[in-house]
Formats: C-alpha cells, structure tokens, sequence
C-alpha cells in the first residue's frame, strides 16, 4: 500500500499527515506478513495501535479545522465518519487489552486500518479537494 500524488489535497499539512499515516500503516502490514514468531511481531502492533490512537485524534483536528475555514459542507458528515473511525480503533485497543493481542484481531484490525484510508483519503477527502477548486479557491488558502 503505497502513497500516491493523485490522494494529495493541496494542503501542505494535512498530506503530509496523509503520508505518514500511509507509511505507518504499510511498515504495520509488512510486519504482519514477515516470517517471524507472533511474538517477534508484537511490539510494531503494539506501536501501530498507539499510533493511531494519538495521530488520528491530531490529524482528523488539523482537516476538520481546514474544513470549517473553508466552509466545506460536507463538514458534519466528514467530522461524523472521523469519530466512528476513532470509535473502531477504541474499540481494538479494548478488545487487545481484554484478550490479548490475538492474531485473529490483528489482523482484523490491519484489514481495518488499509480499507479504511484508502477510501477515506482517496474518495471522501478528495472530495474537499474538489469543493475548494470548485469555488475557484485555492486548496493553500485554509
């Protein structure tokens, strides 16, 4: 899973976000598919978790304070889809501490994580993109 130019939004910080949470997530997914114990594999699944715990919280605050400014109005719907993500990666971390860093859900939750940005910043951020050139606005402007 690799970043592409065609998923940049214009907006120097918020691709910049998009990126490492690219290059995260695809260092997370080649250390699940590396020969090695689980157990070998245990501290990159640990990191990755608390990862996206932290950044997504950052980034999902830096493109929805980009959104307000640029008076997006797809506003509460992005903001809605960004809090039931955070609610399923709450939900993992529960689920790891209850029972265990199974590899089932694991692997559950790297399924999870590629799906979900690759259609979240290729498809319905994108769209912020086009509203923005649309207005005849650059996507710097926020």
């Amino acid at each position: 899973m690799m970043w592409k130019e065609k998923y940049r939004l214009g907006v120097q910080n918020i691709d910049e976000q998009h990126e490492e949470l690219f290059r995260r997530v695809s260092e997370f997914v080649l250390a699940l598919r590396q020969d090695g114990s689980w157990e070998e594999k245990l501290p990159k699944v640990k990191e990755t978790l608390a990862f996206m715990q932290s950044y997504v919280i950052t980034h999902f605050a830096d493109e929805e304070a980009y959104q307000r400014e640029m008076q997006y109005p797809g506003y509460e719907e992005h903001r809605r889809i960004h809090e039931d993500f955070k609610a399923e990666v709450h939900e993992f971390a529960r689920r790891f501490e209850e029972e265990g860093y199974l590899e089932d859900t694991v692997q559950q939750f790297a399924g999870k994580l590629l799906a979900w940005l690759i259609n979240h910043v290729a498809a319905t951020d994108q769209q912020i993109a086009h509203f923005v050139s649309g207005q005849g606005r650059s996507n710097n402007e926020g």
